[in-house]
């Protein structure tokens, strides 16, 4: 496809109306077309295509476009007093809220916040037409997330009529006035850039990153800008002197490689702007989980192994829908302290069997059953295969055959008369994972 971006060559027409997408001349403040004064100026903006879009505080958003008296209010989507933030609004932000924070904390924050207990089916709904919208503009959208994705608009300026910044200008007007939200996007010449760039304009935002102005943007940065340095590899980094980007970008690739393994390579890259991954549409998930958290904390193992079973029917149930299977099972555990348990077992051949699932997790469990009180379980799947090769005959366990169809057959019914239809003798009393503190590692809940 032509890489050669409408009027790239007139350096003096480098200025876009955010309100209509007009292209201005160098220095224009207000737009002569629509008078509107949210004008972007960038000397590289019609030369690039690359984009990440980011809905901004989704969950939120939602809830206030569907009840306009909660406009100017604090809001805050999470579950009950021992949960955590899942979503929370601008005006909440102003308080200090944040996601993932732990909702007693919040309240504390914010005591006068509306909290609001997330509808998962209602943001999926919404993220859906997001998504449509997205592929309207260009076949190569790679969501991140029920509310994000990167786009690749290269080429596709005689499509449209004009640049990929100018499409993205529309595409974002599009879902301010058909789905009732906002988005923010960022723009540059490769997936690492446009991811930060959208991060630095909320709400509403769009800002650029071009080819000439990337090493220096980035200089002085601490190293968290850089996506996937999070808090334990933050704490290295700078234990090893390394707080900025610049101080990346300065040090021996095969030094980080020694002292980080692959990633040190991919930060040094990184700190250089320099980012080769292609935008990927229908990206493979790596893993699917589920988990909740508790009312109050648990200890024993029989509650736990309760909590257990209907998150690994869940994880089963999203595997069958995606025809896949797993490998690694993974057991998630939090304790009182917040402090983090991960386990993870390869099994013998791929799965998407909650009996095999639950089983497993139980294994892990048991060494962990020391007295420590949780107040969240997990499991998940990973090292995901297709649905093709899931549970095939084993002669260590003569037994599976029988139990997978059990299983199918349960699946019929619950297909026909709705998943509270049959449960298993372990299922009666557990608690549905599907409330509010639950998630799925396949996505990420997590906004900005």
């Amino acid at each position: 496809m032509s890489t050669s971006p409408v009027n790239a060559t007139d350096p003096s027409r480098n200025c876009l109306c955010r309100t209509c997408g007009r292209l201005l001349p160098s220095g224009t403040r207000r737009c002569p077309a629509c008078a509107g004064t949210r004008i972007l100026s960038h000397p590289d903006v019609q030369g690039l295509g690359i984009a990440h879009l980011d809905c901004d505080s989704f969950y939120a958003s939602v809830e206030k476009r569907d009840d306009p008296t909660l406009r100017d209010q604090p809001v805050i989507v999470g579950g009950g007093q021992r949960g955590v933030v899942s979503a929370c609004c601008y005006v909440a932000r102003m308080y200090g809220v944040r996601s993932a924070m732990p909702m007693f904390k919040a309240r504390q924050l914010c005591p006068d916040a509306v909290v609001i207990r997330p509808d998962m089916r209602k943001y999926a709904a919404v993220g859906r037409q997001v998504r449509r919208l997205l592929e309207s503009a260009t076949p190569l959208v790679e969501p991140l997330s029920i509310d994000e994705a990167f786009l690749d608009l290269t080429g596709t300026e005689q499509l449209h009529g004009g640049s990929p910044a100018q499409t993205l200008i529309r595409l974002v007007r599009r879902i301010e006035t058909e789905i009732g939200i906002t988005a923010s996007v960022g723009l540059s010449y490769n997936k690492f850039l446009a991811k930060v760039a959208s991060d630095l304009d909320k709400p509403r935002g769009f800002a650029v990153i071009g080819r000439a102005d990337a090493l220096s943007f980035l200089e002085g940065k601490p190293v968290s800008i850089i996506w996937g340095v999070g808090r334990a590899l933050q704490k290295r980094l700078e234990a090893d002197g390394i707080r900025t980007v610049g101080q990346l970008r300065d040090s021996d690739p095969l030094l980080l490689m020694r002292r980080y393994g692959t990633i040190g390579q991919r930060l040094w890259h990184f700190a250089r702007g320099e980012d080769n991954r292609t935008v990927t549409p229908n990206a493979p998930a790596k893993s699917i989980s589920a988990e909740t958290t508790f009312d109050r904390d648990l200890s024993d193992g029989d509650a736990l192994r309760r909590a257990l079973w209907p998150l690994a029917e869940t994880v089963a149930r999203r595997l069958k829908a995606a025809d896949l299977a797993g490998l690694t099972v993974t057991l998630k555990l939090k304790s009182a302290d917040f402090h983090l348990r991960s386990r993870s077992h390869r099994l013998p051949s791929p799965t998407q069997l909650a009996d095999r699932l639950y089983q497993m997790g139980c294994d892990l469990l048991r060494p962990e059953l020391d007295g420590t009180p949780f107040r969240l379980i997990g499991i998940g799947c990973a090292d995901l295969r297709s649905g093709a090769d899931a549970d095939p005959p084993d002669l260590a366990d003569p037994d599976l055959a029988r139990r997978k169809r059990v299983e199918q057959v349960i699946d019929q019914v619950r297909a026909k008369l709705g998943t509270g239809a049959i449960l298993k003798g372990r299922g009666l009393g557990a608690r549905s994972p599907r409330g509010p503190d639950s998630a799925d590692d396949g996505t990420t809940d997590e906004e900005e």
